[in-house]
């Protein structure tokens, strides 16, 4: 049975991203900015998510000096961790959610394992943190940055990629970062209400890679 379909992947890529650019409202944005929101769009198949990613002042700039730099790349979930694309960076990502000694802390604590993950983020300074799953891991990390001084600590990520996804907690983690993101003086970019996920976080790290290298739609 013959199928009609595109096979050349720049085609499909370049095809997808003009479409993108029709149906999506992408004013007042700047170029990086432009690239997140598409590469979000095409993540989920929805332009009209578009109006809720926000971006703190600095982000993509402070976002890209970083991945230019080789920082840590810092992330809640595996799946998170396996959607950056690995030709654009110098390091592997990293992620402690399976690491033996998180799933010990987890059950001595009572907590999530997404958030015992972070007392093993060593390299939390200059880093870039993509949350994609976990609402309470990024609970976490405020309080953390909070507890270590607030937006007079040294220890504080470059970014944050903040977009877990899910009906409990998801919404108000994301409403909180973008609330005391300028309290605490830190870059964020997210997706505000329920929805989010690990491409869609994964495809955030891999537009501001992408910007760097001039790989621009």
């Amino acid at each position: 049975m013959p199928f009609d379909y595109v096979i050349d992947p720049k085609a499909i890529e370049k095809n997808s991203f003009e479409m993108i650019r029709q149906l999506t409202d992408l004013d007042g944005l700047d170029q990086s900015q432009q690239q997140v929101v598409m590469r979000i769009v095409h993540s989920v198949g929805m332009p009209e998510v578009a109006n809720k990613v926000k971006f703190s002042a600095n982000a993509c700039a402070a976002g890209q000096a970083a991945l230019a730099a080789g920082n840590a790349i810092l992330c809640d979930v595996e799946m998170v961790k396996q959607g950056i694309t690995k030709r654009m960076i110098q390091q592997p990502p990293l992620c402690f959610l399976n690491d033996p000694r998180t799933v010990e802390l987890a059950k001595a604590t009572g907590e999530t394992r997404s958030m015992a993950a972070l007392k093993f983020w060593d390299d939390l300074a200059g880093s870039i943190v993509v949350i994609g799953n976990a609402p309470t891991a990024l609970f976490r990390l405020l309080e953390m940055i909070e507890s270590d001084g607030g937006i007079n600590s040294n220890n504080k990520p470059a970014l944050i990629i903040g977009m877990p996804v899910g009906f409990i907690g998801a919404a108000e983690s994301k409403q909180a970062l973008w609330d005391v993101h300028q309290r605490l003086g830190i870059e964020c970019i997210t997706l505000l209400g329920n929805q989010g996920g690990s491409a869609v976080s994964s495809a955030t790290c891999n537009a501001l890679l992408r910007c760097n290298i001039g790989e621009i739609y």
